[in-house]
């Protein structure tokens, strides 16, 4: 995942326009592979069309986590709704390993009894099924670079249009050589590459939810820097973890050196400054300790006991 803090963002009606578009395209072509798998006799086909459907629901999660995510903060939701679009790649990324999982199965069953397939109606759907594909790709990739939900969905698509080459590479055999084996051979491949990437991509989510520090950020870098500003004696109970995909948050109590109480407030002030300017840290809250009555034997991260 990105973690780059400059992005060309998109007007937010225009990428739900985008967004909504490229849903009501993958619906159709989903019930045209089915179909077509199901008349061609081709289980490629119809792995392609419950990928291209998982592509579809990606997209329908990925829309309404966009539009919830603009809501503000509230008694309910104190940090705001922006992480539902991390729970909504969670959801993306864990139906994908399913799907991949069940496709596997099904190949191997079809290893086991190969059956005839109509090549030439294999090859009309899956390259119809690689042209819908790309546009949707292509109108999701901006987006994908701002969000990790938008991200899963873009994913989605891009190995959908890499199973669609696969099948119709697979109907062209079946059409020359009538080679059956190839139809679950190529359904293997596009398992494959659904888990490979789902299981990639879906670490990096996991990581955001289980608050992980920000990928890059080294906690003793960040804590040993803050020592250096004229006033911290000593920093404790750190904890460094990301809001969201692209807001890191900072914690920690900061012990004030002796005979600097009185500049507490701008110590505070130099330490969020250092924070946000040098590590992209644009939420920290911090806990001042005077000298002399500051925490004992204090952990340097996190605290004593596990969060209830």
């Amino acid at each position: 995942m990105g973690h780059g803090h400059h992005h060309h963002h998109i007007d937010a009606d225009t990428g739900d326009r985008r967004v909504g578009f490229a849903i009501a395209v993958n619906f159709l072509l989903t019930a045209a592979q089915i179909v077509g798998g199901l008349i061609s006799g081709s289980l490629a086909l119809i792995a392609d069309a419950l990928h291209n459907l998982s592509d579809a629901m990606s997209l329908v999660i990925a829309f309404a986590a966009r539009r919830i995510a603009r809501r503000g903060a509230d008694d309910t939701m104190t940090f705001g709704y922006g992480r539902i679009e991390v729970v909504a790649a969670l959801i993306n990324y864990t139906t994908l390993i399913l799907l991949g999982l069940y496709l596997g199965y099904e190949a191997v069953l079809r290893f086991l009894d190969p059956q005839p397939v109509d090549g030439w109606l294999v090859v009309i759907i899956a390259g119809l099924a690689l042209v819908v594909d790309l546009t949707t790709a292509a109108l999701t990739w901006a987006l994908s670079k701002q969000s990790v939900n938008i991200r899963a969905a873009f994913l989605h698509n891009l190995a959908d249009a890499l199973g669609s080459v696969a099948v119709i590479v697979a109907g062209t055999l079946i059409i020359f050589y009538d080679w059956r084996l190839i139809d679950p051979a190529i359904t293997l491949l596009i398992a494959g590459y659904i888990l490979y990437m789902s299981f990639t991509e879906i670490g990096g989510v996991i990581r955001i939810l289980m608050l992980g520090t920000p990928p890059g950020l080294d906690p003793e870098q960040v804590m040993s820097a803050v020592e250096t500003v004229p006033g911290v004696a000593e920093v404790h109970h750190v904890h460094l973890w990301q809001m969201g995909e692209h807001r890191h948050s900072f914690d920690a109590h900061l012990r004030i050196a002796e005979g600097q109480w009185a500049n507490a407030d701008a110590v505070k002030a130099q330490v969020k400054a250092l924070l946000a300017d040098r590590f992209g840290v644009t939420h920290s809250t911090l806990e001042m300790e005077c000298a002399r009555h500051g925490c004992t034997d204090a952990r340097r991260v996190g605290h004593e006991t596990a969060m209830g």
